[in-house]
């Protein structure tokens, strides 16, 4: 990879090390133009191919959006993020790229609009600099079901990292791009981002809209970001995140917010509560070592750690795992080959086309899905599984309510290991399922969580802190991660390869 090279009169720091909040006042300065930046990012971008981070790219388009916002930062009328290159998860539709959501169903798909983030991310200025490899349809935890290629972990190749947003952590992690979109369903924002020591954040569900957002379970898909610093996603996420009642039903008429007017406020006597089952002998000691030295600095920068109880917490896999499988397929039925996405060369009749569409166009992670939650749904099942899973799911959320009586954030590890070998739980889906134990609880609840590189485990793999807060807290938990990153380096740790 790369060595750091010096940019000139503009800075010493180079291009791709300048968080989204230097770069954009560098283009605000006029140090650096966003057709420098955009070219030296698609430069990175095709060296390092290898690492299988974007599915898509188009320079013309990413240099044509650029020159628009070179001419907006001349006449002084640019956004807040102007002329920042930005890279999308594959599954947000783009009218300039195509969408694939990760899958042969969709391979080649071009949507006639952006989805809502993506258009409210130009809106403020950011260029996209492509589309970025992730699970299929949002289903896995390593990036291993992509229907293209695998994305590997920049920390060491021949290992995962994460998903489903893997492609959305490498090209961060990697310096690929400043900042990214991801989405989370279960933890596929905040693990692909523990695994490649980056910042990332889901927010309540709801606060960022869903449209144009490639659907796999309803009740739970949540559009979030990545970046390196709490607050470079704080900027992003202010810019993405609002009402769009006329376009989501999923919604909340809750009015935007700066995310960022927080951030270096005291947490002085804040209480962190630390769930006794995230603690437990599942927790691999360098994971356990790594969160106990972060939360150690908590506790000199004034916030008080509070022990409290999730009881429900082994539930959430069970739940999780009907539920979701449910929704996908439901959504996942429109994909039979009618309207758009792959269609089989050679069909007998309708019926027979559905079969080979499908057949052919998911991926075996997919179909398991889609043959588990159309069982729970089925007439004699329903009862059982599904309507018993929702009664859980609110008993969940009600435990957190009552320990937000006794803490105000929540803390724990992201994952219970540090990124595995490429290959080592493809054969196994209960083993990939089993790693994001700590992530579902939240998510079934609807709560923002966020991911913040803690340190490093065992084969100088990052660690990631968990943070957890009430409905509508995103601002406060920004705050305590930007607290952190004032007090570590830990998130300005990067691979070695990537210098």
């Amino acid at each position: 990879m790369t060595q750091k090279t010096d940019m000139s009169n503009h800075t010493n720091t180079a291009l791709h090390d300048l968080t989204v909040a230097q770069l954009a006042q560098q283009l605000r300065d006029r140090k650096l133009s966003s057709v420098e930046a955009t070219q030296h990012f698609m430069a990175r971008m095709a060296e390092h191919a290898e690492l299988g981070a974007f599915l898509a790219t188009d320079a013309d388009v990413s240099l044509r959006q650029a020159q628009a916002a070179d001419a907006r930062l001349a006449a002084g009328t640019g956004g807040v993020l102007e002329g920042v290159p930005i890279a999308h998860k594959d599954i947000f539709v783009t009218k300039d790229f195509p969408t694939t959501a990760g899958s042969k169903m969709l391979d080649g798909y071009r949507s006639s609009f952006d989805g809502t983030v993506v258009a409210k991310l130009a809106e403020q200025g950011a260029v996209t600099l492509g589309k970025l490899n992730c699970d299929e349809f949002a289903m896995g935890s390593a990036n291993e079901n992509s229907a293209f290629k695998p994305a590997r972990n920049p920390w060491d190749t021949s290992r995962i990292p994460g998903g489903s947003s893997g492609g959305s952590a490498v090209a961060v992690a990697a310096r690929l791009a400043p900042a990214v979109t991801g989405t989370d369903t279960g933890g596929s924002i905040r693990q692909p981002a523990s695994f490649c020591g980056i910042t990332g954040i889901k927010p309540t569900y709801g606060r960022a809209s869903r449209y144009g957002m490639v659907a796999f379970a309803s009740s739970l898909d949540q559009a979030g970001v990545m970046a390196r610093t709490a607050e470079d996603c704080a900027l992003l996420l202010t810019a993405m995140c609002g009402p769009d009642l006329d376009c989501d039903s999923t919604s909340l008429d809750v009015p935007a917010e700066d995310y960022s007017r927080q951030l270096n406020g005291s947490i002085e006597g804040l209480r962190i509560g630390l769930p006794k089952e995230f603690f437990n002998a599942a927790v691999a000691p360098d994971v356990r070592s790594a969160i106990d030295a972060a939360l150690k600095e908590y506790e000199k920068l004034g916030a008080k750690l509070v022990e409290i109880t999730l009881p429900r917490t082994e539930l959430s896999i069970p739940v999780y795992y009907i539920i979701a499988p449910a929704e996908a397929s439901s959504n996942l039925s429109r994909f039979d080959g009618v309207k758009f996405g792959h269609r089989a060369a050679q069909y007998a009749d309708l019926i027979d086309m559905y079969k080979k569409t499908r057949a052919e166009g998911f991926g075996d992670e997919v179909k398991r899905r889609i043959m588990i939650g159309t069982y729970v749904l089925s007439h004699g099942y329903y009862d059982a599984y599904y309507l018993q899973a929702q009664k859980i799911r609110r008993m969940i959320a009600d435990d957190f309510q009552q320990a937000f009586k006794q803490c105000d954030v929540i803390a724990g590890p992201v994952a219970p290991t540090v990124a595995w070998k490429l290959g080592d739980k493809s054969d196994d889906p209960v083993a990939n399922y089993l790693a994001d134990i700590f992530t579902l609880p939240s998510s079934l609840a609807g709560l923002p969580g966020m991911s913040v590189p803690a340190g490093q485990g065992a084969g100088g793999m990052p660690v990631g802190l968990q943070l957890i807060g009430n409905y509508l807290q995103e601002a406060r938990l920004l705050n305590l991660a930007h607290r952190l990153q004032q007090a570590t380096d830990f998130h300005t740790r990067q691979p070695v390869g990537a210098l």
